[in-house]
């Protein structure tokens, strides 16, 4: 990686929230932030105040690694109904699945209203969670494969897939596959979703080891895994834009776009990456703070938080934190 332009944590900086506890996925409506921790809350942020609201789950929140209240967006008209949706982990006897629910905000506190889509496979790593709302107003879904392979290659199952589901959870009619909610398959732990101005979409991919990805997401596609990775190729599997290679690795979460370059969180990449959709060059934008989760942008202001307190970490003063900085730096 061409890190000349790296560009640690610099005077531009903000720090929006600290002490925030394994913080996973971020999401934002006029001044206030709202932030999934994995244990099972959702922290308010508004004018530099944090307030952790409980969400009240019909299945209890899974403990396993890596598991827990992960993916979170906010309805479009959340304004309106305080609605969102939420990907979590939970138990059921001696299995382990994930589900989307739709979750209602009361007050301060957070309740599941419905139950979008249910077992989700869920393994002892490789839960995927991501969830975004398309400009095509459907509800993605990025699932891992739960530790089992040989499922990202199963159209009939949930796990190792991006996911398309209309908000009230049904399967959209234009979906690739004929009454299912794959979008398209072959993954084995995507964990960021993204789109261009035109609509192109793209994800981020965990490697086995190595080998980390960044593709670019076609309706029906298959990804390669467990079958290629990385660099491999083979007919009708999906080559990555962009890959770690071999040697080294990201493990990249979420992702954001803008004006033609992609950001991706790094966790053992410790920073937030940039790659240049037209020029496929890639770079550390901002480095020296430890794993990141996840990015959000808005305006010409990139956000991401810390995750240092998820175990894999080694947690700075007061972490974890919600950062602020701007996409083209101060003179």
């Amino acid at each position: 990686m061409d890190d000349s332009q790296s560009n640690e944590a610099s005077a531009d900086l903000e720090v929006v929230a600290e002490n925030l506890e394994t913080p996973w996925s971020i999401d934002k409506l006029d001044d206030v932030f709202y932030v999934t921790e994995r244990e099972g809350s959702i922290v308010k942020i508004e004018e530099g105040q944090t307030e952790r609201q409980r969400v009240e789950l019909e299945e209890e929140v899974s403990t396993a690694s890596e598991a827990g209240l992960l993916g979170f967006v906010l309805s479009p008209d959340f304004a309106e109904s305080n609605l969102a949706y939420a990907y979590y982990t939970y138990e059921n006897g001696a299995e382990q699945f994930n589900r989307i629910v739709l979750l209602q905000l009361n007050g301060n506190e957070w309740k599941e209203e419905d139950v979008l889509l249910d077992e989700i496979p869920s393994g002892t790593y490789h839960h995927g969670g991501r969830l975004k709302i398309g400009e095509d107003d459907k509800l993605y879904a990025t699932t891992g494969d739960a530790s089992v392979s040989e499922i990202a290659q199963d159209v009939d199952s949930l796990g190792g897939k991006i996911l398309r589901l209309n908000l009230d959870g049904s399967i959209p009619e234009d979906n690739p596959i004929s009454d299912s909610f794959v979008f398209s398959y072959g993954h084995r732990n995507p964990q960021g979703i993204a789109w261009s101005e035109d609509g192109t979409m793209y994800a981020s991919e965990h490697g086995n080891n190595a080998n980390d990805e960044i593709n670019q997401i076609e309706p029906g596609q298959n990804y390669g895994w467990p079958v290629i990775e990385g660099e491999e190729e083979q007919d009708e599997m999906v080559f990555p834009l962009f890959t770690s290679g071999d040697e080294s690795t990201w493990a990249p979460s979420g992702v954001a776009y803008y004006e033609g370059k992609l950001y991706v969180s790094a966790l053992r990449g410790t920073a937030v990456l940039e790659f240049d959709l037209e020029t496929n060059e890639q770079r550390e934008f901002i480095s020296g703070l430890g794993r990141i989760r996840d990015v959000f942008i808005e305006g010409e202001f990139l956000y991401f938080i810390s995750n240092n307190t998820d175990g894999r970490g080694n947690p700075q003063d007061q972490d974890d934190k919600l950062y602020k900085i701007p996409l083209s730096p101060s003179n």
